[in-house]
């Protein structure tokens, strides 16, 4: 592919494919001449075949952002204060040394409630940690309840509002406010704060137990697999890259693999995507008091997160130290068998969705196609 102006994004596409062990990738990127579609490697081992334009991929914490807006638009719809504190919507759920009187739901959106990191409670994943016991779990179903048991099944890691530190259980906590205060299922109720109103017709949560898609989709292929005898107890933030198993093993199957766990278990395509980051970063869905919310920011260095970034309410901005000083947002997520990422700027009128069908290798990849498509070199 050439002279279409994404020669750079190409050549990093094929880079990564080549020297990342990446199955494939797909990427859609907007800006001022259309849109572009572009691939590299398969979307299946097997046969061979091509990514292909409208695939169904899971955005995996790109729901935060979901979230997020859903709860702003209940703000601004006067049912919910996000200064509430938790006990007000669900008295009793934070127990083991968690002040729910506290912890307000902007805390919980902004992962500045001190909650600890949910993505390694052995409890989660203790199931998926090696290959044998992924496949013994791939299908367990994971209900609301069982998930605000495993948002706080460990102690706080900071008081509230102390600091920044990414945790999930923030957001199964407040998806569960969402269904308190509007009587709906989630589902149900992101369909009419933020699906619906932004005509967002191949984006929808899926239901507890179904693993598959409503059209075509990549394999998923995955080798975030702990090695043998690596007791999910002992990993840490700061030790979980040397447990993992050693590198050069054949990718598992992981497509058919029930995500009920993930805080909002929502399947989109990078059209889709486009369509919903454009209108959070760029405030044509929310009100302005709310969109100012959503992008109050605190830095999320030393957190062990997603380098460069500064978070918001359930999506991230990029430091305009590195950008220099252009406004980028995004989402993304990472798990067993997939990235998804994406970046807006409201600035320029630039925008990127692409997905892997393994999970996040590192973060040069997105970065230095940020770079490509915005036109700014990091940190210059």
């Amino acid at each position: 592919m050439t002279g279409n102006g994404h020669d750079k994004t190409q050549q990093i596409l094929d880079r990564a494919v080549a020297e990342l062990d990446i199955p494939g990738i797909a990427i859609e990127v907007k800006n001022a001449d259309g849109s572009w579609f572009g691939t590299a490697g398969v979307s299946d081992l097997t046969t061979g075949a091509p990514r292909v334009p409208g695939e169904f991929l899971p955005i995996g914490s790109g729901a935060k952002g979901i979230t997020a807006a859903t709860l702003l638009t209940l703000e601004a719809e006067g049912r919910v204060d996000l200064e509430d504190p938790v006990n007000k919507w669900l008295p009793g759920v934070l127990t083991n040394g968690y002040d729910g009187d506290r912890i307000t739901i902007r805390h919980l959106l902004g992962n500045t409630s001190g909650l600890f990191a949910t993505g390694l409670a052995p409890g989660l994943i203790g199931n998926y940690a090696s290959r044998s016991t992924f496949d013994e779990h791939r299908f367990d179903e994971w209900t609301r309840a069982e998930l605000l048991k495993l948002a706080v099944s460990e102690p706080p890691v900071g008081q509230p509002g102390e600091r920044f530190l990414y945790a999930n259980g923030g957001f199964y906590i407040a998806n569960a406010i969402i269904e308190k205060i509007t009587g709906n299922t989630y589902a149900e109720e992101i369909q009419r704060a933020v699906i619906q109103p932004l005509g967002l017709t191949n984006t929808y949560p899926r239901s507890g137990g179904d693993t598959g898609y409503r059209g075509p989709s990549p394999r998923a292929y995955s080798t975030q697999f702990y090695k043998d005898g690596v007791d999910p107890a002992d990993v840490t933030t700061e030790n979980w890259e040397s447990m993992f198993e050693e590198p050069g093993l054949e990718p598992l199957d992981v497509t058919e693999f029930n995500t009920s766990w993930e805080t909002g278990n929502i399947v989109s395509t990078t059209g889709d995507a486009i369509r919903l980051l454009d209108a959070l970063a760029g405030g044509t869905l929310l009100p302005p008091g709310q969109h100012r919310k959503m992008w109050t920011t605190v830095s999320t260095d030393g957190a062990g997160w997603l380098p460069h970034t500064r978070y918001g309410l359930g999506m991230f901005e990029l430091d305009k130290t590195v950008t220099g000083g252009l406004t980028i947002r995004g989402m993304a997520g990472s798990y067993w068998g997939h990235m998804f990422f994406a970046l807006s700027s409201p600035d320029s009128g630039v925008a990127f969705a692409f997905h892997t069908n393994t999970e996040a290798k590192n973060w040069d990849v997105p970065f230095s196609i940020a770079e490509a498509e915005f036109g700014f070199t990091m940190g210059a």
